[in-house]
C-alpha cells in the first residue's frame, strides 16, 4: 500500500484548489430541498461547470487516486455533492466505462459528464432488496427488443431520470445469481410509472417504478445477457470503494462541529461525550486510512476497487449513525427540533445499514471472499 502523493498528484490538489476558490463564489443560490426539478437543474449546472473547467473526466478517465484527491478537496472546499447525479456519475457512468462496448460508452457517458442526463437505480425490489439476487422483474426477448415487467423500490432520483440502470431477469430457470441481465432504461419509455416515496426526514429522493410491458432495445444490455450479475458486482464495488468519499471527509467537519457545541454548551464538561467524541475521531482517521487502503488496490486493478469496500461500507456505515447519536446527546433537547443543524441528518443516518447493501450482506461478503468461510 502506497499512502503517500506523487508531485503530479499534489500539483492537481493545488490546482483544483485555486481554481475551487474562484468557482464556487459565483455559484447561484442552492434550490429548496423539495423543489426537485431546482434541484436536478442546479446539480447539472454544477457539472456543467466542473466539464467545461476540465474535471469532469475525473470519474472515469483520471487514476482512482487522482480522483480521491478530487473528491476530498471539493468536499473540504464546500462544493456542491453530485446530487442527482449520483447514479450516473458515480455507480452506472463507472460501470459502463467498465464494461459497456465503445458504441456504449460514446452514448451514455458524454451527456453524464456535461450534466444532460440523469440516471437512476433500478435494483432493489419489494422482495428483492438485500437479496439482490431474487429479484423477480422478468425481460423478454422479442427480436431487437426486451420486453420488460414488474417493479423496483427505492430506486434512486427516478423522478428526475433520463435513464435508468435496470437489473432484469432473463432466464427463470437459471439459478438465482444467473440469468440477470444489465439494461440501461429510458425513463420515457411507454410503460414506465414512478411513484415517489417520502421517507422519516420528508424527502422524496427514492421512487417506486411499474414496469409494464416496457420495451427496451437488446443494443441497450450492458455485458452479455445472462451476465449481469457480474456487471452488478462492478456497480456495487464502485457503489462501496470510493462513493462515500466525500462523506467521510464531511463527517470529521460534523464532528469538529459537534465539539465546538458541545464546547459553547457546556456538554464537553461531561467526560462520557469527551471520549466518544475522540472514539469517533480515531474511527474516522482509521475510516480514511482505509479509503486510501481501497484506493491503492483498485489502482494496482485496473481502477475498480475491491471487496475491501465491503469492509468500509460495514464499518462506515455504523460510525456514520454514533456520530449522530452524539450529536443528538449534545443537542439535548433540540435534538427534538428537525430545524436544528443534524437532526435531519440523524433520522437519515437511520437508512445506512440498510442502504447500498445491508449490513448482514457486507458481513457475509467479508466472511466468504476475505476470510474464506463457508457459505450458510
Amino acid at each position: 500500500m502506497e499512502l503517500a502523493y506523487s508531485p503530479q498528484e499534489e500539483e492537481f490538489r493545488a490546482r483544483l484548489r485555486e481554481w475551487l476558490a474562484k468557482a464556487l463564489p459565483a455559484l447561484p443560490p442552492k434550490p429548496s430541498p423539495d423543489d426537485w426539478p431546482g434541484r436536478r437543474a442546479y446539480d447539472l449546472g454544477w457539472q456543467r461547470t466542473l466539464y467545461d473547467a476540465g474535471y469532469a473526466d475525473v470519474h472515469w478517465d483520471a487514476s482512482p487516486t487522482t480522483r480521491l484527491i478530487f473528491l476530498e478537496e471539493t468536499e473540504k472546499a464546500g462544493a456542491p455533492y453530485v446530487g442527482a447525479g449520483f447514479v450516473g456519475l458515480l455507480h452506472a457512468g463507472p460501470t459502463i466505462a467498465a464494461e459497456g462496448t465503445a458504441g456504449q460508452r460514446a452514448r451514455w457517458l458524454p451527456p453524464i459528464l456535461r450534466g444532460e442526463e440523469v440516471w437512476c437505480q433500478g435494483f432493489s425490489e419489494p422482495d428483492a432488496g438485500s437479496d439482490l439476487a431474487s429479484l423477480r422483474t422478468r425481460a423478454r426477448r422479442d427480436g431487437d427488443e426486451y420486453v420488460v415487467s414488474g417493479s423496483k423500490i427505492w430506486t434512486s432520483h427516478a423522478e428526475v431520470a433520463d435513464w435508468c440502470e435496470l437489473l432484469v431477469r432473463t432466464d427463470g430457470d437459471a439459478p438465482k445469481h444467473r440469468g440477470i441481465s444489465w439494461l440501461a432504461m429510458p425513463m420515457d419509455a411507454p410503460g414506465v410509472t414512478v411513484r415517489p416515496l417520502r421517507t422519516l426526514a420528508g424527502s422524496t429522493e427514492f421512487a417506486e417504478v411499474f414496469l409494464d410491458e416496457v420495451r427496451v432495445p437488446v443494443a441497450n444490455r450492458v455485458g452479455d445477457e445472462n451476465d449481469g450479475w457480474r456487471v452488478t458486482m462492478v456497480t456495487l464495488s464502485f457503489e462501496r470503494g470510493t462513493a462515500f468519499v466525500g462523506e467521510v471527509v464531511a463527517c470529521r467537519r460534523v464532528l469538529a462541529e459537534i465539539a465546538r457545541e458541545a464546547r459553547a454548551n457546556g456538554r464537553w464538561d461531561d467526560s462520557g461525550v469527551r471520549r466518544r467524541l475522540g472514539r469517533l475521531n480515531a474511527e474516522f482517521r482509521a475510516l480514511w486510512r482505509l479509503t486510501q487502503w481501497n484506493v491503492s488496490e483498485g489502482e494496482a486493478s485496473g481502477g475498480v476497487p475491491g471487496v475491501g469496500g465491503s469492509v468500509f461500507k460495514l464499518r462506515y456505515s455504523r460510525v456514520r449513525q454514533e456520530l449522530y447519536e452524539v450529536a443528538a446527546e449534545v443537542l439535548g433537547v433540540g435534538a427534538l427540533d428537525l430545524g436544528r443543524p443534524w437532526v435531519l441528518d440523524r433520522l437519515s443516518s437511520l437508512s445506512y445499514t440498510i442502504a447500498a447493501g445491508t449490513s448482514e450482506i457486507q458481513r457475509n461478503i467479508v466472511g466468504e471472499r476475505i476470510l474464506g468461510l463457508p457459505k450458510g
